[in-house]
């Protein structure tokens, strides 16, 4: 029997790559286990596809001072001897990292037990999980060209990000059904996460009543951030989160605006929607949206309005020059090399998992 071990959590991001692949390793007829911590975002998601998950103790690694700093290296150490315990019981043929704090004690324990492990990094530089992990990495997957001069050559592979399947079978009809539109003006989507973000709401809410001339709004405004005074605006219509529908969603959008996290970026480069990017600023993170959104914006994929420079004019003039050039991006989307991740992906599962049989 082939055997697969997935690990990566903390976020849907880490998660959400290696829900794309479970499809294809089941018609391969691969048996799938999936490493995570006990109660992260990552459980839910894998449990509801009926794949056999472990739970593992999993500390944070902090650039940072926290007093958890003190106690989260012996939670790693647990994890450790826990992953360490399970590769030994379960002997994989391979095992794929998402990345997440969570993954760094399963590929470290793979090592140790000569299972080959594959790696994929989402954003332009490695995170401090990923970087503790490429040393026992066998390849190193990567979604941008300027990732490749961060890992080492002979592992280094440009994938890009495994999309779910599911996101390309949205109905745009269905999609205006879901928000009462009849189709007569083009559709805008805007989204921050599933947190949603402050600055993108607050744009587009006070330019509505300009927008709503020319679009009809589709608004994942995020949890806690439904606005219950717009609830009957004609032609616009909040989600704080969609799940079944979001394939719908985007199927009916003509223009996007979104955060510039890898995975987001990705399913729009996938599904070939002309977007604008506001990048979450560097006081905020350690920069990889600022990375990513410079790549798609360098490669022609992307319109990139900086979250200080946002207001009612930039927005409004970054929303019609998209729209007015909306079929020169949709052509570079077109001709992206990134649209085979898993064709790729699942070629260097194949070569590797065959080498250790």
């Amino acid at each position: 029997m082939k055997r697969i071990i997935l690990t990566g959590g903390g976020t849907a991001g880490h998660v959400t790559p290696n829900m794309a692949l479970i499809p294809f390793l089941k018609e391969e007829g691969y048996d799938i286990q999936y490493i995570g911590s006990y109660n992260g975002i990552e459980k839910k998601l894998i449990e509801e596809m009926g794949i056999s998950y472990h739970g593992i103790s999993s500390g944070k690694l902090r650039r940072y001072f926290d007093l958890k700093n003190f106690s989260d290296p012996f939670k790693v150490v647990k994890g450790y001897a826990q992953a360490s315990h399970l590769i030994k019981k379960m002997r994989p043929n391979i095992v794929f990292s998402k990345g997440g704090f969570v993954a760094v004690p399963v590929v470290l324990a793979a090592k140790r037990h000569h299972i080959p492990v594959i790696i994929h990094e989402s954003d332009i530089t490695p995170g401090l999980a990923n970087k503790l992990c490429i040393p026992s990495a066998t390849a190193v997957c990567c979604n941008f060209p300027e990732t490749l001069k961060h890992l080492p050559e002979d592992k280094a592979v440009l994938s890009g990000s495994p999309i779910r399947q599911e996101l390309f079978a949205g109905n745009r009809e269905e999609g205006l059904r879901l928000c009462s539109f009849d189709g007569t003006k083009p559709v805008l989507l805007a989204m921050g996460g599933s947190l949603g973000a402050v600055a993108i709401n607050n744009a587009l809410r006070s330019n509505l009543e300009e927008l709503l001339k020319q679009f009809d709004i589709i608004h994942l405004c995020g949890k806690g951030n439904y606005d219950s005074s717009l609830e009957n605006m004609a032609g616009y219509k909040q989600f704080e989160y969609a799940k079944a529908e979001l394939t719908h969603l985007f199927a009916a959008s003509d223009l996007i605006i979104s955060r510039a996290g890898a995975n987001a970026i990705c399913e729009l480069l996938a599904l070939k929607k002309p977007n604008i990017l506001i990048p979450l600023p560097a006081a905020q993170s350690r920069g990889d949206q600022l990375l990513n959104a410079a790549s798609f914006e360098k490669s022609g994929y992307s319109y990139v309005l900086q979250e200080e420079e946002l207001n009612d004019d930039t927005l409004l003039r970054a929303i019609q020059y998209v729209y007015d050039e909306r079929e020169e991006y949709i052509q570079a989307l077109k001709e992206s090399k990134l649209n085979d991740s898993i064709a790729i992906i699942m070629d260097l599962i194949r070569k590797y998992a065959k080498e250790k049989r």
